[in-house]
């Protein structure tokens, strides 16, 4: 059977909260449509909320070339807001995003998001969530959480940011489905002032070696996929089984 890759994008600004700027948004993210449409991939683009208030046409472009998801509203931490608090961040930043294409995918900043609050998610129309991962310990799969389908991601975007000949056999190892995470502000390049995640591996080296992965997942006949075509794709296996 072929292996599924999804390549999720957190629309953010540059490395939150250590940088402010948002040079991710003006020149990473356009650099990464190009090349996700050049090869006539669908990415899964999670855009806070205010993000997109701030760059339409990018989000308008996600909601119509690709998919477009939640990120929260501004970059907040969950896990540090009562139920209330996040639902009523939530259902705005699902109002914003909805303006842009149909919103049915999540990720939490940070991974951070109580299984309580997935019933937030249910609630708002939220289909799929894509916050636990299986480098931060998540080792239950893809499972349903109070009706909404949990797509664990499958690795940190350090590793995609490795010199090519290194990260390849991660990327032979990795089991379907495979949840890549990325982010705009990788694919220009950031200050060394920064954090050492913040910099190390960024600028065009980025691109080029998105453009690899892609490449070795499509010569190993991978499908490429949305979070949200996953979600139909399984909800199908499932009443198949059934």
């Amino acid at each position: 059977m072929a292996k599924i890759v999804m390549l999720t994008f957190d629309v953010e600004q540059d490395c939150p909260p250590f940088a402010k700027g948002k040079r991710g948004m003006e020149e990473g993210l356009p650099r990464v449509m190009d090349l996700l449409e050049e090869f006539n991939i669908r990415g899964t683009f999670l855009f806070t909320g205010r993000i997109a208030e701030e760059f339409p046409e990018l989000a308008r472009r996600a909601g119509k070339k690709h998919e477009l998801g939640c990120h929260g509203l501004e970059h907040e931490r969950f896990d540090r807001l009562n139920f209330d608090e996040a639902e009523h961040r939530l259902t705005e930043a699902k109002k914003i995003l909805s303006r842009f294409g149909d919103v049915v995918s999540f990720r939490a900043p940070n991974f951070q998001f109580p299984v309580g609050y997935y019933s937030i998610l249910a609630k708002l129309g939220f289909l799929v969530d894509s916050t636990k991962a299986k480098h931060k310990g998540w080792r239950r799969g893809v499972v349903e959480i109070n009706g909404v389908l949990e797509v664990p991601a499958t690795t940190t975007s350090i590793i995609t940011r490795l010199p090519w000949a290194i990260q390849r056999g991660f990327h032979r190892r990795f089991e379907s489905p495979v949840v890549y995470i990325f982010h705009p502000w990788e694919f220009v390049k950031m200050s060394r002032k920064l954090r050492p995640d913040c910099w190390f591996g960024t600028g065009e080296g980025a691109v080029e070696k998105l453009r690899q992965l892609i490449e070795f997942h499509l010569d190993g006949g991978a499908r490429f996929m949305t979070l949200g075509e996953f979600y139909g794709e399984y909800q199908k296996l499932k009443r198949d089984v059934d």
